[in-house]
């Protein structure tokens, strides 16, 4: 990671979406980081995404078969809490200051969902942390009830700006954007940004400080991320 440090001033650890590590070993990440550097943590699995979702095979992660249909999906219940509160530790440790919250593809725009997100993120504490919400499937559809949301439940809206600039609209003091790659699919981890991607990436960062965005959180999510990162940062200077 030192080589990382060198080059980069913050980091999305992922590795907290699958299991959550340690509260040791996270602030063992803390020390060795340099001051000055930011993590930002991506929302433990069980908040979002229910036990039969791949992603926690592959976490090895198991619940009692009557507690299946109490994690995830932003459900209000015990469980969704209780995970929420073991992310938030995590985040503290790691003096981070963004939770990024990811939904799965199943978790489309319906009147149930938009009560989940009602019901959740109304009566978690956020313990100072900014959540930036990231729903996918088809929310980018239903841009209105997403800012009324992000208004009333003080959320950051997550998409990818190069494929959905549209969603700017749902703009608020801070932009939080994950990049997937621009293929015809929505996510392409194989892609590689040309120089003109990232001079349309640059125009719409300025479009953002233009319209009031106080900051700016722009995350590559592809194989090529680091070298990606670095040609974006050189052309956008420092």
């Amino acid at each position: 990671m030192r080589a990382y440090y060198g080059q980069f001033k913050l980091v999305e650890v992922q590795r907290t979406f699958y299991k959550l590590p340690r509260l040791s070993t996270v602030r063992r990440w803390r020390s060795e980081a340099p001051p000055d550097f930011e993590f930002t943590v991506k929302c433990w699995q069980a908040v979002t995404h229910p036990p039969t979702s791949p992603t926690w095979r592959k976490a090895g992660l198991k619940v009692p078969e009557g507690a299946k249909d109490r994690y995830g999906l932003l459900r209000p219940t015990e469980e969704n809490f209780k995970a929420w509160e073991e992310t938030a530790g995590i985040c503290k440790a790691l003096g981070a200051r963004v939770c990024v919250v990811q939904c799965p593809p199943r978790f489309k725009f319906t009147p149930e969902n938009v009560e989940n997100v009602r019901a959740f993120f109304g009566s978690v504490s956020r313990h100072g942390l900014l959540v930036a919400w990231e729903p996918r499937a088809d929310w980018g559809e239903h841009l209105d009830a997403v800012r009324r949301l992000c208004e009333e439940l003080d959320l950051i809206y997550v998409t990818d700006v190069l494929r959905h600039e549209d969603a700017l609209m749902v703009l608020g003091p801070v932009l939080y954007t994950r990049l997937h790659g621009l293929a015809p699919r929505e996510f392409d981890y194989r892609y590689k940004y040309t120089d003109e991607d990232l001079r349309r990436l640059k125009a719409i960062m300025e479009r953002v400080e233009a319209e009031g965005a106080e900051e700016a959180y722009v995350l590559f999510n592809n194989v090529h991320m680091a070298d990606d990162a670095k040609r974006f940062m050189e052309m956008i200077g420092p």
